[in-house]
């Protein structure tokens, strides 16, 4: 007898999940077919990229082709680049990860690539260069994807991709996996991404789920990174591929590794000394930067003073406009300590956004820094760069347009911002499923409390 959905639903089949059996470490093996296509951004994206592939360990020899894309199904004369292998050796999941750099591109240019080797090779895939000049473009931007790629994380890659198919670039802020070296989770993110890892170049800033402690308890990346990216090499020395910078189109773009300096000194001073360099030597109309860890802190509970204490005043000293970062598991926005609610305010630094795009949940804190505020809520951001404006549109995973806002700079240099989210839907206060069930009934009514106190200051 077949069942329709909707008889399913009615009859309430639907309402417990069903027990799978456990995925085993080797769940997405490597095999003599390239997969992971990773196109990272390049330092220069106008002339240069760098591409990363995985195929098993009896492939010791990889290569690119790289030509000009045409509408003809011809190839001619494409360009041949050896890779570089490396191998990577975890439980149930040793592999060799191929990667490749291009340089002397042509800008604003249309090309397509392969990879692999003489045998087997992936399918041609396309990607533009930026242009040299400025030109408005857009971007996406993903907060914490961590957990459940697969099962949930998937449906906001995918809902972002099908929103703006023509992101120049995707950023991701960080925990973009949960346990750091457990190569199943991997697996699933490229599952969840599929080829638009291969197309859309890839800007990651590393969380600490990116991090874990060796034998020695010393501060150690995931040994999936290197091999996985290919990124700008212009950090501070022995912070490469994880502090950087690139320039698109007079957008300066920069990201930095906060839990390298929240736990290491000398990461600290170094990546502080390194970024004020970057900024003083800007020569773009913008400038945004991301890291995993909040300036100001949206999740309860939480605060990161010291990384507070070390940028905001070189943010503010040189015209930093956006920062974009993830870690608190719930969607956050404002522009200092005390952020004003109303439609139009003054600049002095940059706005900062909090996002997560996956299924963890935390509680919001509600503070007076929040101008806008949405829990229990997978999301993903459109940013607009114009000249004159960069425009930040944040979605919901099912289509909504949740939060919107405008930083504008005149001709004198001077900045402002322009609220959208009055006009739009109701905010997303709503405890989480786990902590409904979990909080007892005077931690229930202290965040009620807390979120009278947060609408009643929006009214003011």
């Amino acid at each position: 007898m077949r069942i329709s959905i909707a008889a399913i639903l009615t009859i309430g089949v639907l309402q417990t999940a069903p027990v799978f059996a456990q995925e085993p470490v080797s769940a997405y093996p490597a095999t003599k077919v390239p997969d992971r296509i990773m196109l990272s951004i390049g330092e220069k994206p106008a002339s240069g990229m760098g591409v990363s592939w995985r195929m098993d360990t009896t492939v010791t020899t990889g290569y690119v082709e790289l030509a000009l894309a045409k509408a003809e199904p011809e190839l001619i004369n494409p360009v041949t680049l050896p890779a570089t292998v490396e191998t990577l050796d975890l439980p149930g999941a040793k592999a060799h990860y191929f990667s490749a750099t291009f340089t002397g591109l042509i800008p604003d240019t249309l090309y397509m690539y392969r990879v692999g080797d003489a045998v087997n090779r992936s399918e041609w895939i396309q990607f533009r260069t930026a242009a040299e000049k400025f030109r408005p473009f857009s971007f996406l931007y993903l907060g914490d994807a961590q957990n459940d790629h697969k099962e949930w994380w998937s449906r906001t890659i995918r809902a972002a991709f099908q929103h703006e198919a023509s992101a120049a670039f995707m950023l991701h802020a960080g925990d973009l996996i949960n346990r750091t070296n457990v190569d199943k989770e991997w697996g699933e993110f490229f599952y969840a991404g599929g080829w638009m890892h291969a197309m859309i170049p890839c800007v990651p800033t590393a969380g600490n789920h990116e991090f874990y402690r060796d034998e020695q308890r010393k501060l150690t990346l995931t040994k999936h990174w290197r091999p996985t990216f290919n990124l700008p090499l212009n950090g501070p020395e022995g912070l490469e591929e994880l502090t950087y910078f690139f320039d698109y189109q007079q957008v300066r773009v920069i990201s930095i590794s906060s839990q390298s300096l929240l736990l290491s000194k000398e990461d600290s001073i170094s990546q502080v000394k390194w970024l004020e360099n970057v900024l003083k030597n800007n020569p773009n109309k913008w400038t945004i930067l991301t890291m995993h860890h909040p300036v100001f802190s949206s999740g309860n509970g939480r605060d990161n003073k010291s990384l507070r204490d070390a940028f905001q005043p070189i943010f503010e000293k040189y015209p930093v406009d956006l920062v974009l970062t993830g870690h608190d598991h719930t969607y956050g926005r404002g522009t200092a300590e005390t952020s004003p609610q109303q439609k139009r305010q003054p600049l002095k630094g940059p706005v900062y956004v909090v996002s997560v795009s996956g299924p963890k949940m935390y509680v919001p804190s509600l503070e007076p820094w929040l101008q806008r505020v949405a829990a229990n809520t997978q999301l993903y951001q459109r940013v607009k760069v114009e000249s004159d404006k960069i425009r930040l549109e944040a979605y919901t995973v099912t289509g909504e347009l949740y939060d919107a806002f405008d930083i504008v700079r005149n001709k004198n240099g001077e900045k402002e911002l322009v609220d959208w989210a009055p006009g739009l839907m109701k905010e997303r206060l709503n405890l989480p499923a786990s902590y409904r069930e979990r909080y007892k009934a005077e931690e229930k009514a202290e965040y009620e409390k807390k979120k009278t106190e947060y609408l009643k200051r929006k009214k003011q």
